[in-house]
């Protein structure tokens, strides 16, 4: 048989909650409870449109012509988006994972970050993936296995759905306190106060980065709401920025939203705004779900 563009398709189950993750990218391509789905999906003889459910290291977002120092050297990434001219959404989206552990109910996948142009430093990541009665939790790892310390950021990119509802009937909450300037995708201007942290998503035609997310109960939390239910994506307080998308040619939808939990914001390996860092042989993990409401 041939194999698909995403690879091995691992499916997880816990009572109700079901979700599959792919071999190429670790990312997610579905998660439902009852039936009801709270993310986009698309189809398994496709790669995933517009990033859906990719997991985004060593950086999310846009390097501005893939060019960044470290250790006061200059860095050339592969220019990834090639029509802008920029590195998006890091190293490891078209990178076949190797299972590290696999249960009914969770699977953790493994990949190294290699040095290569533009990236001088190895990190061994791990994406976890598990779903219960309270939905989908999403564990991240970065090791240094490297010999000096490197700056790095993590991202997802879930496309969010309240259920069956349309996007345009959807309202979306955010934990955001600031909106980041953007220009063909890249910081224009510093940060400033967000205007309102509801967003009428109707007509809306958004790729903005929000920050100061702020934790509630020790999480940061987003919410989708639809005329027949929320669903929620949470996150540790080190996913202190989020990326708003709505394209409107989603497989199968058209209209749909993006909610991208980040560590950091666009170029931030320039900027060095919401940069972690690890020493050779230290280790990362955060963590962030989605839990329907």
């Amino acid at each position: 048989m041939p194999m698909p563009p995403t690879g091995e398709q691992f499916e997880i189950r816990s009572g109700a909650a079901q979700a599959v993750v792919t071999e190429v990218g670790a990312g997610l391509r579905a998660f439902s409870v009852d039936g009801r789905p709270y993310v986009e999906t698309f189809s398994v003889d496709a790669r995933p449109p517009r990033g859906s459910g990719c997991v985004l290291v060593p950086w999310p977002n846009r390097t501005a012509r893939g060019q960044w120092l470290w250790d006061g050297g200059p860095q050339q990434l592969a220019l990834s988006e090639p029509a802008a001219g920029n590195a998006i959404h890091g190293l490891l989206r078209h990178t076949f994972y190797r299972v590290e552990e696999r249960a009914p109910d969770s699977v953790t996948l493994g990949a190294v970050v290699a040095p290569q142009p533009g990236w001088p430093v190895p990190l061994a990541t791990s994406v976890r993936y598990a779903v219960d009665a309270g939905g989908l939790t999403v564990t991240h790892t970065v090791t240094n296995v490297g010999t000096a310390a490197v700056p790095f950021g993590v991202g997802a990119h879930p496309y969010l759905r309240a259920g069956d509802a349309a996007t345009d009937d959807c309202t979306l909450h955010l934990a955001a306190t600031t909106a980041l300037p953007l220009g063909g995708g890249l910081p224009v201007a510093p940060a400033a106060p967000v205007r309102s942290p509801e967003i009428t998503l109707r007509g809306a035609e958004l790729d903005h980065a929000f920050g100061g997310c702020e934790p509630t109960d020790g999480l940061v939390r987003h919410r989708l709401s639809g005329p027949d239910g929320d669903v929620e994506l949470w996150a540790d307080p080190d996913f202190g920025w989020v990326q708003v998308f709505t394209p409107d040619d989603h497989p199968g939808r058209g209209r749909a939203v993006a909610v991208e939990p980040m560590t950091c914001p666009p170029d931030a390996l320039n900027s060095g705004t919401g940069l972690l860092v690890v020493a050779p042989g230290e280790t990362w993990t955060g963590r962030w779900g989605i839990s329907p409401r």
